[in-house]
């Protein structure tokens, strides 16, 4: 039988002619032409002012923050389950982050977490939109006003996704998002700033081209900062994959109804949620399973590769990292953000590529089934 992968990009023909157009005609004075399209397209998309293409959303959050002007000693608060580039960036900037819990359905940051967090010193918050799920924008966002906090949304998992019909990335003072080879939309590598305020566009701008202002020919350069731009292939790319954005989030929703429909009643396990007023774009299909099976994400993982089947752990919380070992904020976290080590040491993120068929989901699921349960004995190997 066949590898099934965790994920993977819909390649169609229109991205092969994109990019095929980009190296042949993207060059001289038309070397932006689909910088130019692909950030228009996108900032129009999500219902933004500015659009800034990136070479990856890790950068999109450090000109956040320094645009922001978040610096040495200031506090940001960020939940604990996500991936480590949502994070490290704030250390980027010599600030201090601050591991919050997250909710036990959405899996994104708990309202009453980040309020408890909130200290003189908290400057600014990054709200993740995990797997596609989105946080309580109408709790969260007033919180972050009263007390002055910036907010960025890292919507790098969830383009597609709404909350109370406003689309990922449409949310706080910047949004950002990731075009990574995994993503429901991609460049290959890449990532995105949006905002609707053009102060913080212009600083990252400069802050994005070794201090030059914009229009500057003459290489004087105004401050030291930094070199991240994207390709005008991978802007083609990801103008192509822009174009077909609809069918890309149908065709990963309509992955998760297969999971949803071929998962049996009372199986011990849980998918991802999908709470009133959110719309998932269901980025990676993730398990849960219940308590009693005893059984550890790292167990799962090894079972199912040997069975032929690629699947991810649900995030380590960040504070339980090595990177953040001797991080003062990590102490106490075990307990403090319980939900995030619980669901993180039961859950694996299932395979989620544009290339699965209805019968690799249910031979995925009767696969996790019988290792949980074991019953080894009917595992269809690779």
């Amino acid at each position: 039988m066949d590898r099934i992968p965790v994920a993977g990009p819909s390649i169609t023909q229109r991205e092969i002619d994109y990019v095929t157009d980009a190296v042949t005609n993207a060059w001289y004075s038309s070397a932006n032409m689909y910088h130019a399209r692909f950030e228009t397209a996108f900032a129009s998309y999500v219902g933004r002012s500015h659009a800034m293409a990136l070479p990856s959303c890790t950068s999109a959050i450090h000109l956040s923050l320094l645009a922001l002007g978040i610096g040495p000693g200031d506090e940001v608060i960020i939940p604990d389950s996500t991936w480590i580039a949502s994070a490290a960036p704030i250390s980027y900037v010599g600030a201090i982050p601050v591991f919050v819990d997250i909710d036990a359905v959405s899996w994104c940051i708990r309202p009453d977490a980040f309020t408890s967090a909130i200290t003189d010193r908290t400057k600014a918050v990054i709200l993740v939109d995990l797997y596609g799920s989105m946080p309580d924008m109408t709790s969260l966002l007033p919180i972050a006003h009263s007390h002055g906090i910036k907010v960025i949304e890292d919507a790098a998992e969830a383009i597609g996704s709404s909350f109370q019909g406003k689309l990922a990335g449409g949310f706080g003072d910047v949004s950002v998002f990731s075009f990574h080879g995994s993503k429901t939309l991609t460049t290959g590598e890449g990532g995105m700033l949006v905002t609707d305020s053009r102060e913080i566009y212009e600083r990252a701008q400069l802050l994005r081209d070794h201090g030059r202002m914009t229009g500057d020919v003459q290489f004087f350069n105004s401050e030291v900062a930094y070199k991240y731009k994207m390709s005008s292939m991978q802007a083609a790319l990801g103008l192509a994959q822009l174009e077909r954005i609809e069918e890309l989030v149908t065709r990963k929703r309509e992955i998760f109804s297969w999971y949803a429909a071929a998962l049996p009643k009372n199986a011990g396990i849980e998918l991802n949620a999908e709470p009133a007023g959110v719309r998932n774009s269901y980025w990676m299909v993730t398990a849960v399973w219940d308590r009693a099976f005893g059984k550890s994400k790292n167990e799962v993982i090894s079972a199912m590769r040997e069975a032929g089947i690629d699947v991810r752990p649900f995030f380590h919380p960040l504070s339980s990292l090595p990177a953040y070992s001797g991080h003062v904020r990590s102490s106490g976290a075990r307990v403090a953000n319980s939900t995030s080590y619980d669901i993180g040491a039961r859950a694996v993120n299932l395979p989620s590529g544009f290339n699965l068929s209805e019968g690799d989901v249910t031979r995925i699921l009767n696969t996790l089934s019988a290792i949980l349960t074991n019953r080894v004995s009917e595992i269809e190997r690779a």
